[in-house]
């Protein structure tokens, strides 16, 4: 079973950065395939980013060039740098985890407001 968990969310204003989280726990972080998601209100949870246990990884259109995902396997962490952030951006971050199943964590809120 694994567990994971986000932090680093908040408020933030345009053109600012971010940098969110998501710390796992059992033994086979290293073999997941990491990713983040959100959900604004009123629309449906999208795909922000995804590294492999090879760290490839893969972008939406709307965050390449301003984000990265990277991954730490020793902390068993996922991290995700927003920088050049806009209003859009504003939603609740999912951190997943897959291999044969779906994990995810509870959640972090991000808003970007002046």
């Amino acid at each position: 079973q694994v567990q994971l968990v986000e932090s680093g969310g908040g408020l933030v204003q345009p053109g600012g950065s971010l940098r969110l989280s998501c710390a796992a726990s059992g033994s086979i972080f290293s073999i997941l395939t990491m990713g983040w998601y959100r959900q604004a209100p009123g629309k449906q949870r999208e795909l922000v980013a995804t590294i492999t246990s090879g760290t490839s990884t893969n972008y939406a259109d709307s965050v390449k060039g301003r984000f990265t995902i990277s991954r730490d396997n020793s902390k068993n962490t996922v991290y995700l740098q927003m920088n050049s952030l806009k209003p859009e951006d504003t939603a609740v971050y999912y951190c997943n985890g897959r291999l044969v199943q779906d994990y995810w964590g509870q959640g972090t809120q991000v808003t970007v407001s002046s």
